[in-house]
């Protein structure tokens, strides 16, 4: 268990490497897809199953949402890749930063997350999501609630952004 969650948080990390050095929409939206597989991959391993499945369905959900906008928004021939200087350059940087954080924060970081959610208790009848889910909907349902009117606002701007050629306010025609 310990070496896939060193891997998941090894591809978490340069996912979130891709996602912050690279300026062009289609390789981001790429790259933020594959930090919400390995995040909920990490989720998965200490125990909270269904908790995973639910943040990747609906983060998966607004990812397709927000990519289509903003491939719509930023319709370049030529997009820069990877493989460009200039993004290369800011991978390498940001690499820098990582190592030199984890070189700094390291002592402090190991063996706090060393146990999964099942571990806590071994005689247990109901599994840690599956408590959390209903501690979500039953003490978390305003929060439910108020991140769904966030995400009806959001999508009402983002059609305002984007509505036409004639008044559009991105639209430069």
């Amino acid at each position: 268990m310990c070496f896939t969650i060193i891997c998941f948080l090894i591809c978490w990390i340069v996912g979130a490497i891709a996602v912050a050095s690279n300026p062009s929409p289609f390789f981001g939206a790429f790259g933020l897809v594959v930090v919400a597989g390995v995040g909920c991959g990490i989720l998965v391993e200490y125990g909270s199953s269904f908790l995973a499945l639910i943040l990747f369905l609906i983060y998966l959900g607004g990812m397709l949402v927000v990519f289509a906008y903003s491939a719509a928004l930023a319709a370049e021939p030529y997009p820069e890749s990877w493989l460009n200087s200039t993004v290369v350059v800011y991978m390498c940087c940001y690499a820098v930063a990582v190592m030199v954080g984890v070189s700094v924060f390291w002592h402090g970081w190991v063996g706090v997350f060393s146990g999964s959610a099942d571990e806590w208790g071994p005689f247990g009848v109901f599994r840690a999501d599956n408590g959390g889910v209903a501690v979500m909907y039953s003490e978390g349902g305003w929060m439910l609630i108020v991140g769904a009117g966030v995400l009806l606002l959001t999508l009402f701007v983002v059609l305002e952004l984007t509505r036409g050629l004639s008044r559009g306010t991105l639209r430069a025609v």
